[in-house]
């Protein structure tokens, strides 16, 4: 059984509870079409932890919303951080149905001697002949059939977390939480991952958890707080930020970061059943410039945080890839 945190939009008989950490927030509201986008129609409760809680009977799958956050003459208009579904990376949340991605095909991948990895990008390798737009999850379905001619057995995919725009190979991830909507709803990444198994391919999902972004990153001074003029509550907001990519290394010291990270890793691993996850650059969590040697500029909780992940990788699903 899984140990995500609750969090996010979680459906009950009645409705629907939502909870965000905005720790800098004076005041947070729920905004969507169950209330017709009424600004003040739901607002929401604060705890001590900066966690805000709201519970909206009606509320159901399929809904869309946002978090209005009020920090001094600021109005934010976010999308859920946790959201399992969006629009698209700067639309709005959807509440997702569990029951939509509920059951499994029972699957054992190969041992890691046997495996022959192919890595697969979703927008290339669903592409229909004669169709606009990137390749799907649908299509790359149809396509699987080739991948056990060639005789592999594991198939990576690039990262499928929702980015900015259509075309991407994935490494600059807005909504971590949500499966890309040009791809495909979370659903049919279900359905890609049973149809894998059924023909004997295991699957490998790529995460990117050395930065976030930078574009369309929702998670930018989410609450409206910064430091330095950088990326506020998610974000580190000193040197330790920069990045290849940009100034937005998640602070892997925050304990609500961390757990964001590891409730990602096992959404994966839990939520989808796939088989494992391939970690993109490691080097730039544990180290600032991705350095081995240069211990002045190591990041000792990046280090811990892939610990404590893999560690509970094991836990939870056991004999799982973790590359």
């Amino acid at each position: 059984m899984s140990s995500i945190k609750v969090k996010g939009a979680q459906l009950h008989k009645k409705g629907c509870r939502f909870t965000v950490w905005a720790p800098h927030a004076d005041e947070v509201y729920v905004v969507g079409t169950f209330n017709g986008w009424d600004k003040t129609a739901h607002p929401m409760t604060g705890r001590k932890n900066g966690e805000w809680v709201a519970d909206i009977a009606g509320a159901k799958a399929g809904n869309e919303y946002r978090y209005r956050i009020l920090n001094g003459d600021q109005e934010l208009m976010r999308i859920d951080p946790r959201a399992r579904r969006v629009t698209d990376s700067t639309g709005n949340a959807i509440i997702r149905d569990p029951k939509s991605i509920a059951g499994m095909v029972p699957f054992t991948p190969p041992p890691m001697n046997e495996m022959i990895i192919y890595e697969l990008h979703i927008g290339t390798f669903g592409k229909e002949e004669g169709e606009d737009g990137p390749g799907t999850l649908s299509g790359a379905i149809r396509h699987l059939p080739y991948l056990c001619e060639l005789g592999v057995n594991v198939i990576e995919i690039m990262p499928l977390a929702e980015f900015a725009g259509g075309y991407s190979w994935g490494y600059n991830p807005a909504h971590i939480f949500a499966v890309e909507s040009d791809y495909g709803r979370p659903r049919e990444f279900r359905k890609f991952v049973d149809e894998a198994h059924k023909l004997g391919l295991s699957v490998v999902v790529d995460v990117v958890y050395n930065h976030f972004g930078p574009d369309d990153l929702q998670l930018w001074q989410f609450d409206g707080w910064s430091k330095n003029d950088m990326g506020g509550i998610y974000f580190y907001n000193d040197w330790r930020a920069k990045t290849p990519w940009g100034h937005t290394r998640p602070d892997y010291g925050r304990p609500q970061v961390r757990d964001f990270i590891r409730d990602n890793a096992l959404m994966w691993l839990c939520e989808y059943s796939v088989d494992g996850l391939r970690w993109d650059m490691t080097s730039y969590i544990r180290n600032v410039h991705g350095r081995d040697g240069d211990t002045g500029s190591d990041i000792h909780e990046g280090w811990t945080l892939m610990q404590e992940i893999t560690h509970e990788i094991r836990k939870q699903r056991p004999g799982a890839i973790n590359i």
